[in-house]
């Protein structure tokens, strides 16, 4: 029987893992309620793309630093319980895998709140309990730089692991139930994640560097150590993660990585977070609403339907509930 991707796709749970769009509403190029033609997402372009939750990251600029990343953190923060009460309708936050449920079966999107560096926290663990009260549900420890809990991966070679401190804020956000995301994180520091977390972890935005040698990609022991710790690897589509610059980018190029991560990792350990908002997109992918040009690519690439709904939004929905307790 023929399966029909645009039937398979509005029906499945989608869930992206990672964009920046709320810096854009932030600086107020737009809102998140109306269609815009300019970035990537907004709520009517995530339901017309069919897509069931979006992981919003709260990145706080370098030179935001010096006037107070917390402050910066939760303005973004701000920007989407904002939304949340400006339309009720079409977006909720998610705290749990239920919630995530519920979104679909009411038609809306739900909002999880994501933190992208540990700079916010400024080095007390009871700024990561309030946050967690703010809905925040997914920590990126780092973003490309050294912070007080560990060092981002453009450290380079004598990039360390994790702090105490950053110990620390891995074992509490187990306790919490806040989803540990390694993207950015250098290799000693995903090494220290493995070991130090009793939950799975995901890399919500990071591609094979086995296909593409960028700094951001993972190694095939990296995603092999994570899908053994149940957890996820989030293809993504970053053109710079995908093929050298000045090179003509497609969504092949993404189907490409999931195929791969699908072989090394298993099917079980492969999610999509795009950083939409936060990059430049490849032909096909331009924005949130083309979600299903995924979907189809896949399905023509020979992925069973298990797997595509698995990579799509189930597999996000299986550890964000281990994690989150719900």
């Amino acid at each position: 029987m023929t399966i029909d991707p645009q039937t398979l796709h509005f029906d499945a749970i989608v869930v992206d893992g990672h964009c920046d769009t709320l810096g854009a509403v932030l600086r107020g190029e737009r809102t998140l309620g109306e269609r815009s033609d300019r970035g990537h997402v907004d709520l009517p372009r995530l339901r017309a793309g069919g897509v069931t939750a979006q992981i919003f990251a709260c990145f706080v600029p370098v030179d935001e630093y010096r006037r107070g990343a917390a402050r910066h953190a939760m303005q973004r923060m701000d920007m989407l319980h904002q939304a949340l009460e400006s339309y009720p309708d079409a977006l909720l936050l998610a705290g749990s895998a239920a919630d995530i449920r519920r979104a679909k079966a009411e038609g809306k999107v739900a909002g999880i709140l994501g933190l992208e560096g540990a700079e916010p926290l400024e080095g007390s663990i009871e700024v990561l309990h309030c946050l967690y009260r703010l809905g925040v549900r997914n920590f990126g420890l780092t973003w490309n730089f050294r912070n007080e809990v560990a060092d981002g991966v453009m450290e380079g070679d004598d990039a360390q692991g994790l702090t105490p401190f950053g110990v620390q804020v891995v074992e509490e956000c187990n306790r919490l139930g806040i989803l540990i995301d390694v993207s950015h994180l250098a290799p000693p520091g995903v090494e220290d994640v493995l070991r130090v977390s009793q939950r799975p972890v995901i890399a919500s935005h990071s591609n094979a560097a086995a296909l593409h040698p960028h700094e951001r990609n993972l190694t095939d022991s990296q995603i092999e150590a994570i899908a053994r710790g149940g957890g996820l690897i989030g293809a993504t589509f970053v053109t710079e993660f995908l093929a050298a610059r000045g090179q003509r980018v497609t969504v092949e190029h993404v189907l490409d990585h999931i195929d791969y991560l699908v072989r090394t990792a298993g099917p079980e350990h492969v999610m999509v977070g795009s950083d939409f908002d936060g990059a430049t997109m490849p032909e096909g992918l331009e924005d949130a609403a083309r979600y299903p040009v995924l979907t189809a690519g896949m399905l023509a690439r020979g992925h069973d339907e298990l797997t595509v709904r698995q990579v799509l939004g189930l597999n996000f929905l299986r550890v964000f509930e281990q994690v989150t307790g719900k």
